[in-house]
C-alpha cells in the first residue's frame, strides 16, 4: 500500500469517532428539542424556521366543535355543583336554631302544616 494512502486512511480512522459523536449528539439534541416543543405545546418548525401547523379537515373541526360544546356543559355543571356546595357549607356552619327556623319557614311557604 502506498504510504500516502496509508497516512490518509490512518487520519480518517482517528477522526471518525469524533465525527460519529458529533453527528449522534446533533441528532439527539434535535430529537430532544422537538419532543420538548411537542410536550409543552409549541408549534414545530420547518428547516427555514417557519411554524408547521396541522392541517384541518372536517373531522378535526367537528371534533373541536363537539369538545367545545362538552366543555361548556361541564363548566355549567361545575357552576351548579359549586352553588350546591356553598349551600351545604352554609347549612353545616349555621346555628341549629336558625336552620330549624329556615326549614320551618320553607314548609310553611309551600303550604305545609307546622
Amino acid at each position: 500500500m502506498d504510504p500516502e494512502v496509508s497516512q490518509i486512511l490512518g487520519f480518517i480512522m482517528r477522526i471518525f469517532p469524533f465525527i460519529a459523536i458529533i453527528v449522534t449528539v446533533s441528532i439527539g439534541g434535535s430529537l430532544l428539542n422537538n419532543w420538548l416543543k411537542i410536550r409543552n405545546g409549541y408549534p414545530l418548525s420547518n428547516s427555514w424556521g417557519m411554524p408547521l401547523h396541522p392541517k384541518r379537515d372536517e373531522e378535526t373541526t367537528e371534533r373541536v366543535r363537539l369538545l367545545t360544546t362538552e366543555n361548556a356543559q361541564l363548566r355549567a355543571e361545575l357552576g351548579s355543583i359549586k352553588d350546591r356546595l356553598q349551600t351545604l357549607e352554609r347549612i353545616a356552619t349555621d346555628q341549629p336554631s336558625r336552620l330549624a327556623r329556615d326549614i320551618e319557614a320553607l314548609t310553611i311557604d309551600k303550604g305545609g302544616t307546622a
